[in-house]
Parts: structure tokens; sequence; C-alpha cells
């Protein structure tokens, strides 16, 4: 209720719009993007929180150190541990198995844009759990922010990546030239390939 109430206040004030599609009704990997600001964490909570998802969100482990590792696991914060990256997806089957609906954030452009390409984790952890995917945006151009669609990924990557392009194809981030074209590395065809054909 706190957290609901809190997130009504901060949409009561804020000079962002909250416009989103209804909360999903399973567990589902919520990419965040434009990824461009720090802000772009607390636009996020705010949603969740209005909308009654639970959330939980990847983190460095660095970042649990000290007295901020019972702040950032009470907001919803998983240490990753780069040494054994499978003991996350782990935790996540076992949670979807349990039947509990959480959102697992996922900003798959990386720290604030800038990069060539898309982070293909948020792909793989939903292969491989069986979630779906839903697209959270934040478009400064609107000043809306929110949810988009649930998308089932096919396996096709680049026909899944196509459709999730289309839909962040108007989508500018809180600071837009930091923004990444959606495109994962695993979309480029092998070395060579035009040759064989």
């Amino acid at each position: 209720m706190l957290k609901r109430l809190l997130a009504r206040m901060f949409w009561a004030f804020s000079r962002w719009t909250l416009t989103s599609e209804a909360a999903p009704t399973r567990p589902t990997v919520l990419v965040g993007a434009p990824h461009t600001s720090n802000w772009d964490f607390v636009l996020m909570l705010a949603i969740a929180w209005r909308l009654g998802i639970d959330v939980h969100w990847l983190g460095k482990k660095s970042l649990f150190r000290g007295w901020r590792g019972p702040l950032m696991r009470g907001l919803g914060g998983i240490p990753v541990d780069r040494a054994d990256p499978a003991r996350v997806v782990n935790d996540v089957v076992g949670q979807v198995h349990a039947g509990t609906v959480f959102g697992l954030v996922v900003t798959p452009d990386g720290t604030r844009g800038g990069n060539e390409y898309w982070k293909s984790g948020f792909y793989r952890i939903a292969r491989e759990t069986g979630m779906p995917v839903t697209l959270g945006f934040v478009d400064r151009t609107t000043m809306t922010t929110g949810l988009g669609p649930t998308i089932d990924l096919t396996g096709d990557v680049a026909a899944d990546m196509d459709r999730i392009r289309a839909f962040y194809a108007d989508k500018a981030g809180a600071r837009p030239e930091r923004r990444t074209e959606p495109r994962l590395r695993e979309e480029q065809p092998a070395p060579g390939a035009d040759a064989r054909e």
C-alpha cells in the first residue's frame, strides 16, 4: 500500500505522464528502454509500484556492498556475480515454477546508452525460462512512459527484434542523443554467409 501511495504522489506531481497497457498477469522479462538517464530507474519503480508489479532487477555485486545492500534488495535488486551468471537464470526459473508473478527488469541497451548493440541477456533469459517480454519505454518527445505490449519470443532472433524495433522506433528516451538502436549482435549474418549462398 505504501508503494502505491508513493507512486500516486509521484505521478500527481511529475511532468511525465504514465500511459500504459495492463500489467502482465504472469512472470515477464520487463525491458526498460531506451535507457539513457539515471532517472529511468526512478520512473521504472514509479511505474511498477503504480501498477502493482513486483519487480526485480539485475545489478553488479558492487552495488550491494555495505549499507546499500539491504536498500538495493528492498527495491528488488538481485546481485549478479559475473563469474557465475547461470545462477541468476536458475533463480529466475525457480521463481517462475513457484508461481510468483513478477517483472524482471533488464536494460539491454546497457548503462545509459551509447553502445552499438543491445545486450542479448534479456533474450536468453526469456527463452531459457519461457517468460514473455514486456516492452517498457521512456519517450522524451511526448513526455510519456509506461508499458507497451507483452510478447512471446519465437526464437527467430531477427523477426523478434523486428517487432521490438517497430515498437521503439518513435521512442527517444530521456536523453535522446544517448539512444541505442534495438539490435542484437546475434542478428548479424555469420562471416562468409553471403559467399556460401
